[in-house]
């Protein structure tokens, strides 16, 4: 039974992360030295976009799975690096650092 909680545990840990990048991305989309329109629209598109794509390859269920573990571990790691990048963009250093502390 042990077992089971920690994989639960880490799959929660995931899963947050990944909502962290989520809000990364859309808040630099809406940080971005633009129209109030173009900032809705990056804000909204930006981490719909990114989701969509997570959810079709990198998921435990994903539709278009990557079976290679290294190329899908990669994949993951460079969603949560520009989202780092994507907050340090957006002036916010110390949650970049902090998020990408905690992602790797």
């Amino acid at each position: 039974m042990e077992i089971k909680w920690i994989s639960v545990s880490v799959l929660t840990g995931f899963f947050l992360l990944e909502l962290g990048a989520m809000a990364a991305f859309s808040y630099w989309g809406y940080h971005i030295k633009t129209g109030a329109a173009v900032k809705i629209i990056l804000a909204v598109a930006t981490p719909l976009v990114i989701a969509t794509l997570w959810g079709m390859l990198l998921s435990p269920k994903a539709s278009l799975p990557i079976f290679s573990f290294p190329i899908r571990t990669t994949l993951k790691l460079v969603v949560f690096i520009v989202a780092s990048a994507a907050l340090y963009a957006s002036g916010q250093s110390a949650f970049a650092v902090t998020f990408l502390t905690v992602s790797l």
